[in-house]
């Protein structure tokens, strides 16, 4: 009986619970839904870019890891619960959010000093400031996890 209860109690600690934040996390994900058929670049949306149209590598980059890590990441990790996906998605938009932002600061940038670059689009900044608010959904989230039970059961047996 105490075999049964301790693999229950292992699964469990396997999940989470995103609690309220998955309204937030659903939220930033439709807004980078939303933010693919804003202009990015110039007069390309965020799906031209993805797709390739834009010959930009950085903001290329950010629409794999915006949609990739921030929409389906985030999807399949509200799905199963499992605390692993939580830091995988952390670490994804991580890079995703320091990309994003490299990304921004690229269009407003030239290699020339006399000329401004064409600045960013409002779909480039509204995806960029939704994965920030997803790495700190999912950074809360998977930090949350309560101490192992390997260790909890050691002091219980003490």
């Amino acid at each position: 009986m105490r075999k049964e209860i301790d693999a229950v109690e292992h699964q469990a600690a396997k999940r989470i619970d995103p609690g309220t934040g998955a309204l937030t996390i659903s939220i930033a994900v439709l807004a980078i839904l939303v933010s693919l058929i804003l202009p990015w670049v110039g007069e390309h949306t965020g799906l031209a870019v993805l797709l390739g149209e834009s010959d930009l590598f950085l903001p290329r980059l950010f629409s794999f890891l915006a949609l990739g890590v921030g929409v389906a990441g985030s999807g399949i990790t509200l799905a199963v619960r499992r605390w692993g996906l939580a830091w995988v998605c952390s670490l994804g938009l991580f890079a995703g959010s320091i990309i994003g932002v490299l990304s921004i600061w690229t269009q407003q940038t030239t290699t020339s000093n006399k000329t401004i670059g064409p600045g960013p689009g409002a779909g480039l900044i509204i995806a960029a400031i939704a994965t920030i608010v997803l790495l700190v959904k999912w950074l809360k989230i998977a930090a949350s996890r309560p101490p192992q039970l390997g260790e909890t059961q050691r002091s219980d047996q003490q």
